[in-house]
C-alpha cells in the first residue's frame, strides 16, 4: 500500500503559507497530511489520513516514495507538515 500527499485547506480566513507559495485567493494550505492509498487504488486516496482526519475535502497531492530517504512532503510545505503524520511515516 502506498502513501499519498494530502492538503488540509482554509478557504475562509488567513493560513500560514510557506515562503514562496503564491496566494490564489482560494486556496491556502492549513496542514499538509499523509494518507494510505485506497485497496487495490494505487492512485485513490483513502479515507483517512494517518493522524486519522477525513480526507474528503482535502486536495490529493503526490504519491510519495515507499523507502525513500528523502521527505514524503513537499519541502514549500516543510512548516505546515502534521507533526502526528510525520510521526507516523517515521516509524
Amino acid at each position: 500500500m502506498g502513501t499519498v500527499v494530502v492538503y488540509e485547506l482554509d478557504k475562509k480566513g488567513p493560513a500560514r503559507r510557506p515562503p514562496g507559495a503564491r496566494d490564489n485567493g482560494k486556496e491556502r494550505v492549513r496542514k499538509v497530511h499523509a494518507a494510505p492509498t485506497a485497496p487495490g487504488e494505487p492512485a485513490v486516496t483513502g479515507p483517512r489520513t494517518l493522524c486519522g482526519k477525513d480526507t474528503f475535502a482535502m486536495r490529493t497531492g503526490p504519491l510519495t516514495s515507499e523507502g525513500g530517504d528523502g521527505p514524503w512532503s513537499p519541502a514549500q510545505y516543510a512548516s505546515v507538515v502534521c507533526p502526528d503524520c510525520d510521526a507516523v511515516i517515521e516509524t
